[in-house]
């Protein structure tokens, strides 16, 4: 389908949008609230006209409001895009998936696609090693994981504790077997501060109080005058996967959740990816496609995330490596219904 055709059916669903009540509500898998901007600017700056309400937190919280929104009856999402992949498939067998096959979905790999369209892959995440080069040169910056035990990032570094992440567990699982749990101990001596999500490394290092992560994500392309840079590993593994998303069976707004979902797999929404688009026809300039990157693997990601017992386990070493995960959630969210 061409730019205008695309423009054209998204017109209409736009239309349709606005005659059902110009509503929307999005579950967004992440971190920060902030996050909420990455999915509603660009889509309420196309369609103005549509209230968009983007929720962001966990998605290992997002997932049981949506179970528990479906036994109670009382459902008001319309779409979620979350990290806990092993939850689309069930969520198909148990009937609360719309069918939906947006525009742009034969652009974007099969394996992150269901069969029956009713989820798919919206976009991809990738942490690896973020600095702020106005205090690390980005010459002097870590890239691979031996590069974090170098004396001068003693106290320096900031890290997600990786039993309290999925994404970050199978980063930490895919480098240990590159390097053996005796990295993990020199790591520890280290003295890394362990925080609660993703973006919150990125807050740290702002505030000058620590220096340099390998668990964040960050703009593949920042704006100007951002010193901030994401420096994926050259040679270790770092971690990649594209984010899945669904319409809920029992959307309230069920047109503008299909608008989102075509906006989000449009060619001007997937160019404008804050990291690697979803689909295989759009390129960000400067890097490669992410399926060209050998030291990272989506599918690899997608297995572990199926596999509960092999991440369980993992988390429990975690924990006995590093210590139980303290803080508050790093959203603010407590419960989304009263």
């Amino acid at each position: 389908m061409s730019a205008n055709d695309e423009l054209r059916a998204m017109d209409e669903l736009y239309a349709a949008a606005r005659a059902e009540g110009g509503k929307l509500v999005v579950y967004a898998g992440g971190d920060a609230p902030g996050q909420a901007g990455l999915y509603s600017a660009g889509f309420s700056e196309r369609f103005p006209d549509i209230d968009v309400e983007v929720t962001v937190d966990l998605s290992k919280y997002h997932n049981g409001r949506i179970d528990g929104m479906h036994l109670r009856g009382d459902n008001r999402a319309d779409v979620v895009h979350v990290q806990t992949l092993y939850d689309f498939p069930y969520w198909k067998e148990q009937g609360l998936l719309m069918p939906y096959r947006p525009l742009g979905l034969e652009h974007v790999d099969p394996a992150y696609v269901d069969p029956d369209g009713t989820y798919y892959a919206l976009f991809a995440f990738a942490f690896s090693n973020v600095v702020d080069t106005a205090v690390i040169p980005e010459e002097r910056a870590p890239r691979e994981a031996v590069d974090y035990l170098r004396p001068d990032l003693k106290d320096r570094l900031v890290l997600t504790y990786p039993h309290d992440d999925d994404a970050v567990l199978y980063q930490f699982e895919q480098i240990i077997a590159q390097h053996g749990y005796g990295w993990l101990e020199k790591l520890q001596a280290q003295n890394p501060l362990w925080v609660r999500g993703t973006a919150t490394p990125l807050e740290v290092i702002a505030t000058g109080e620590r220096a340099a992560t390998f668990t964040s994500f960050y703009f593949l392309n920042p704006g100007a005058g951002d010193t901030m840079r994401f420096l994926p590993a050259r040679e270790d593994f770092f971690q990649s996967w594209y984010q899945m998303g669904a319409i809920l069976a029992d959307a309230p707004h069920p047109n503008a959740a299909k608008l989102y979902m075509s906006y989000r797999l449009s060619s001007a929404a997937q160019q404008a990816s804050a990291q690697w688009p979803a689909r295989t026809d759009i390129t960000i300039p400067g890097w490669k496609p992410l399926p060209e990157y050998a030291n990272t693997s989506p599918k690899g990601f997608l297995e572990f995330m199926g596999d509960r017992g092999r991440v369980e386990r993992l988390r429990g070493v975690m924990e006995d490596f590093i210590g139980p995960v303290t803080g508050d959630n790093p959203t603010g969210i407590d419960r989304l219904w009263h």
